[in-house]
């Protein structure tokens, strides 16, 4: 295995665990963030399975959605632990 792929997957790995890790919080709906994470992680497997291009482009665009309605749904979360 050479250093560059090694140094590949270590990133994706690293990007999924960041992706996923967020941790359950209050009531607030958080199905769009699932889809989105679910998203990284198809797009991960895609490039483990050699399409890479492809595996890329819906790895990235996951990781964008995620980090867009991960911080909708920490906004409402908050405003929800206010309110009580």
């Amino acid at each position: 295995m050479t250093r560059t792929s090694r140094w590949l997957g270590g990133a994706i790995a690293g990007l999924v665990l960041v992706a996923v890790s967020g941790g359950p919080v209050l009531a607030a709906d958080r199905s769009k963030v699932d889809q989105a994470t679910r998203r990284v992680q198809q797009g991960a497997r895609q490039i483990g399975q050699g399409h890479v291009g492809s595996g890329f482009k819906q790895m990235f665009t996951g990781i964008g959605h995620t980090i867009v309605e991960g911080a909708k749904y920490s906004g409402r979360t908050v405003g929800e632990a206010f309110s009580k």
